[in-house]
Formats: C-alpha cells, structure tokens, sequence
C-alpha cells in the first residue's frame, strides 16, 4: 500500500457557519436561467432561511446572466452584503473566467463567508483559494439541484457541511447505493481541490490555474466524451500537474462508460503511485454532495474513506 508523505500544507481559513435562519444570497456569475422567486422564497423558508436574490439574476446577455460588469457587481455585493451569510449560484454554465482579473481578492478576504457552486464555478473555487485564502464549497447550484429536487443526500449534506456539523475528523459519508471503486490504493494526507475537469484545464497557463503541489484533485465532468477526458488528463499530465498530486478523487463523469474510464484512470494515474478513488457523487450527478474545496483532508482509496482534517466553518 502507498502511504503519501504527512502533509504540512498550511489550512486554508475556515468561514463562518451558516447560522440558523441566515440569510443566503443568490448570483449568477455564469450563465442566465429562469428563477421561479417565490418557489425559491418558499423553498428556502421551509428550511428556515431568507433568501436575497441580486440583479443580475434576472438579467440575460446571450449566453450570459448578465454582463460582465453586471455579474461582477453581484459577486463583490454579495461578498460585501454584511447581512449576507452565505452566497449560492444560480447556475453554471459559462461566464465566471472572464471576471477572474478583475476581482478584488481583498474585498472577498475582508469577508469571507460560505460560496457555493460547480461546474463553470469551478473557475471561482480555484481562484478564491490561491488569492483569498479561505475555503469554499463545491456542491448544489440553487435551480439544477436544490430547486430541482435532486435526490438525498444532496439537501442534507449542502447543510451539514455548512452549518458546521461536519467538523476535522469527520468521515465524509457517501451514499451507499453509488459504490466508489479503488483505482490505485494508498492514503493520501493533502488539500482537496479542484471541480469540473474542463475548466481546470481551461485555467492552465494562467494566473488563476490550480497550485498543484500537496492536492489531493478532485474531478468531474458532462458531456464529454472519453477521448476528450483523455485529451483533458493527457494536458494536466504534459504540464506537469499530475506530477505534484498526492491523490486523486474522482466524481462522476456523465455519459462516459464507468469500465472504460477506470481503465484510462489507471493508465493515467499508475505511473505517478499514488491513490486514486472513483465514482463520489459531486457535481453534474444525482445525488450532488457538498465538498470543501481547499480543504485538508485523507484519502484512504483501499479502504474507500474522505477524512476531513479540519474544521471548514466556526462558530
């Protein structure tokens, strides 16, 4: 069995826990899709929260909810929103790299709270940890998953997880009905990191890429046929990403045959010896668990386990 050197990666700031009938704000840094508001509303306060829906939700520019400033004023307001405990986006979709070099990193740090997303928002986790510093939360997007009523645990873990219920030495529980597969075993001590393949990939050669030395990567991905997966691994190989990872959590690739992309797992990760565990249920997948992304955790691949190692919202 492989056991990865003790990590003495530094933890990245927790942020301060959603507390009870909080308030959440909704934005959409990505692209454009209908809210049904009083749904929303009515969802959130069954739950016990207060929801507060910013501008640029409403709006649409092609592709995009919104213009560039338009979405860029929405994730510096809801950040800066004191009232706000937490921030959730509408959607993915497209939008959030091209307002990476004009965010005020600082303005993020100042107040640091829960932001919750994936797949285009990828695009934000990767660039709030290298320059705020705190960590953040790869889980439901408010129409696709919350309002959509995708499956459990995917409502139960989104809260936990930010209530602060899981806390450092937590097992992250999975759900037993999705088996994860062993493609490489060992343990692995490092800071979970990552989200949706294709935008890791898109980040590369830029200031906003991932700072691979001490991740443990997590991936995902739709819509993307086997070779393109391939091709996406093949360019995190060539420019010596993979090389610095000290494990690898992979979520649900959509549409890609499961026998087919473990055996392109093996033959990508086996050369680099170090753990490898398929099949967690985040992202675009049914049920979509909440990860803390920037999060020191263990990966145990034989055993099937995520450890949490430290504690990713106070009190």
């Amino acid at each position: 069995m492989t056991v990865r050197p003790t990590h003495t990666l530094f933890p990245l700031a927790p942020v301060p826990a959603l507390p009870p009938e909080g308030l959440i704000g909704v934005i959409a840094p990505a692209g454009p899709a209908p809210l049904d508001t009083d749904r929303a509303l009515q969802w959130m306060r069954a739950r016990g929260y207060a929801l507060r829906v910013f501008p640029g939700v409403y709006e649409k520019d092609g592709y995009l909810a919104g213009s560039d400033d338009v979405r860029l004023n929405d994730l510096h307001g809801a950040f800066a929103d004191t009232e706000v405990d937490a921030i959730i986006c509408l959607r993915g979709g497209y939008g959030t790299p091209r307002l990476l070099d004009r965010i005020d990193f600082d303005l993020l740090r100042a107040n640091a709270k829960p932001f919750i997303g994936y797949s285009d928002i990828t695009a934000l986790h990767l660039a709030i940890s290298r320059y705020a510093g705190f960590v953040t939360f790869h889980g439901p997007l408010l129409n696709a998953d919350l309002l959509d009523d995708k499956q459990q645990p995917t409502e139960s873990s989104f809260f936990s997880m930010l209530r602060g219920q899981v806390k450092a030495g937590s097992v992250l529980s999975h759900p037993v009905a999705y088996p994860l597969i062993t493609i490489e075993p060992g343990i692995a001590h490092g800071r979970l990191l990552g989200g949706n393949l294709s935008m890791i990939a898109a980040t590369m050669g830029t200031p906003y890429e991932m700072d691979a030395e001490g991740v443990i990567l997590f991936i995902e991905d739709v819509n993307e046929p086997l070779y393109r997966i391939d091709r996406l691994l093949t360019q995190l190989r060539l420019a010596g990403t993979l090389a610095k990872l000290r494990g690898v959590l992979v979520g649900d690739v959509a549409g890609v045959d499961a026998g087919a992309l473990a055996l392109l797992l093996k033959q990508t990760f086996e050369p680099f010896r170090i753990p490898v565990l398929a099949g967690w249920r985040s992202g675009h997948c049914d049920p979509n668990l909440t990860l803390p992304m920037g999060a020191l955790v263990r990966l145990d691949a034989g055993n099937k386990v995520l450890v949490l190692e430290q504690d990713v919202v106070v009190r």
